[in-house]
């Protein structure tokens, strides 16, 4: 399998609070087309269709932040999840902007959740 054959099934990260983070994550996901896909006392699953690519699981505590990076469509996509995350509760990580120290074109912004995951969104190309 080459690099670039690499594909992804699903991240899972836990929370302290479950109602705060699946609320925050209903309105930081839905620019990139996923919502809340199911949950339980315990969990909630986000995802397209009928495919959830995150997970939150309720936890006592969290080890450590945890960094995920998401891919944009464009960068009125970042744009609008950089919003959508802060206003439901998530701060400042990156106002959306090129990184020119990443590479030329690298287009994010980042947002952490309530309990400090690092949830990015990037578009690699330009516009």
């Amino acid at each position: 399998m080459s690099d670039h054959s690499l594909r992804l099934d699903h991240i899972g990260l836990r929370v302290t609070n479950l109602q705060r983070s699946t609320l925050f994550y209903t309105a930081a996901l839905e620019p990139l087309g996923m919502c809340l896909l199911g949950e339980s006392s315990k969990h909630a699953a986000f995802g397209i269709g009928s495919m959830p690519y995150l997970s939150i699981r309720l936890a006592e505590r969290v080890a450590g932040p945890t960094h995920v990076a998401f891919l944009a469509e464009s960068h009125a996509q970042v744009d609008a999840f950089y919003l959508a995350g802060i206003s439901a509760g998530g701060t400042d990580g990156g106002v959306p902007g090129l990184r020119p120290d990443y590479h030329e074109h690298y287009y994010g912004a980042f947002v952490l959740d309530p309990d400090g995951h690092n949830i990015e969104l990037v578009k690699h190309t330009p516009v």
